[in-house]
């Protein structure tokens, strides 16, 4: 792309042109553009919560995908053992949690920018019973005037933080989405939104804009073939951030850039995306380069990189599946045997992904190892996603993206059911219809899947 090209890009993201990518609703969703200076303001909020939560124990994110990832990749790069991020709704990893807690020392932050994500709102129940229903454990963050929002002041929590609306949760990692957990954590939040602060000064102009550099190169990788994205290294996790700030942002329209956290193995549908951090603070400068980069890409790639249209077929699947199931039933397809994971990977052309979507208790991720290493004996890129995380997060781009995607589910028995106060399910059969719901999405859309259960993978 020409410089006088670029330079029009940059002056036209700044001028919230909503034409530069497809003229639709675009120009709504731009402010993560300045919200690291919108977040400098609000430091002093920040570290009061900071101080008042200071000597708990524990701090406990409930959130999904946009809530929920940044904060991980935080908790990781300064290995914050006090933090603990609740994204999955197994069984045992919630059992597990609840029975590591001191209730009397936690503080439960309820991170939701619609206030009704479903995870979020299930979590919420089932702690808010079992820490006595004391608000004075719960704060809540999400967009002002959601369900959330008037149900964290109706049962007075210890605080409320709005989000800023004109952000979508993908892009909200330097607003308080992000800035809340990283304040609790003892992270300097101001020096993270300072180095934003430049990093916002850099993506104005021409010179030094390394948010412009990536993204033109994502973008003109993709138009030359090389839609896989190496995301490399991946310190602090940071793939798993940039996995879905990539893939539900690009993958629509029969297009999309598939992000691959990690691998390195090069290929003629592959480039290399690299990851710039240091030290810790550098996360400040990092997120927001990421941020503009795919706003860049999207206009290359003409698609809208702000909405997620096909997340909501799995949503939509899930509900029918609850519909039909009580407390304690198995909603669920039986699992297919091992010999047709072998066929569906068998069938993998040049230029396909192999996508292991697993439902499955999150500390047994490493037992999946056969199936990855199987997958990657196609020659194909792989990636790994726990349900329902990655339904927040690549999950747009399986349905919504480039029809080569080979998918293989993967489920555990999830043990007994978990009730969950006030729901006519509990979290077992909430995870299962989870699981089915995305897989009739998928089917529904032609994409070759399979079942496979965790426990027959030895066998591959």
């Amino acid at each position: 792309m020409a410089l006088v090209e670029a330079a029009e890009l940059v002056e036209r993201i700044w001028a919230r042109d909503a034409s530069l990518w497809t003229g639709s609703d675009e120009a709504r969703w731009l402010g993560w553009l300045d919200e690291p200076l919108r977040t400098l303001e609000r430091v002093p909020d920040l570290l009061q919560l900071a101080e008042e939560t200071a000597e708990l124990d524990h701090l406990v994110l409930l959130g999904m995908g946009g809530s929920s990832l940044a904060p991980e990749v935080l908790r990781r790069t300064f290995d914050i053992d006090r933090l603990h991020v609740l994204d999955s709704t197994h069984p045992a990893a919630v059992r597990r949690l609840a029975e590591s807690l001191d209730l009397e020392s936690t503080l439960f932050v309820v991170a939701s920018k619609s206030g009704s994500t479903l995870e979020t709102r299930c979590h919420l129940d089932f702690f808010w019973e079992r820490a006595g229903k004391n608000g004075s454990s719960f704060a809540a963050v999400t967009d002002p005037g959601s369900e959330l929002d008037a149900l964290a002041r109706e049962r007075g929590f210890h605080a409320v933080f709005h989000g800023e609306p004109t952000i979508g949760g993908r892009y909200s990692a330097l607003s308080v989405f992000g800035m809340v957990p990283a304040a609790l954590m003892g992270i300097d939040v101001k020096d993270l939104a300072e180095r934003a602060a430049l990093a916002v000064e850099d993506c104005r102009g021409l010179d030094n804009n390394h948010g412009l550099e990536l993204g033109l190169a994502l973008g003109s990788g993709w138009r030359d073939g090389r839609d896989k994205v190496l995301v490399v290294p991946d310190p602090g996790g940071f793939g798993l951030w940039a996995e879905q700030l990539l893939a539900e942002s690009t993958g629509k329209a029969g297009k999309g850039l598939v992000p691959v956290p990690g691998e390195s193995a090069p290929g003629p549908d592959r480039q290399v995306a690299e990851v710039l951090i240091s030290e810790g603070y550098d996360l400040g400068i990092e997120f927001y380069r990421w941020e503009f980069a795919t706003a860049i890409a999207g206009a290359i790639l003409e698609i809208n990189p702000f909405d997620q249209p096909n997340v909501q077929e799995a949503k939509d699947r899930t509900l029918e599946v609850l519909s039909g199931h009580g407390r304690g039933s198995d909603p669920g397809t039986r699992p297919e045997g091992t010999a047709a994971v072998d066929e569906l990977l068998a069938g993998a052309q040049p230029g396909d992904y192999i996508a292991v979507l697993a439902f499955i208790d999150p500390e047994r991720e490493a037992e999946l190892t056969p199936l990855v290493e199987r997958a990657k004996a196609t020659g194909c890129v792989v990636t790994v996603g726990l349900g329902p995380r990655y339904l927040h997060s690549t999950g747009q781009l399986h349905k919504g993206g480039p029809p080569t995607g080979r998918f293989v589910q993967v489920v555990d028995d999830p043990g007994d059911e978990l009730s969950i106060p006030g729901r006519p399910f509990g979290f077992r059969t909430l995870l299962q219809a989870q699981a089915e719901g995305d897989l009739a999405a998928l089917a529904e859309r032609g994409r070759p899947i399979v079942r496979v259960k965790l426990d027959d993978l030895e066998a591959l």
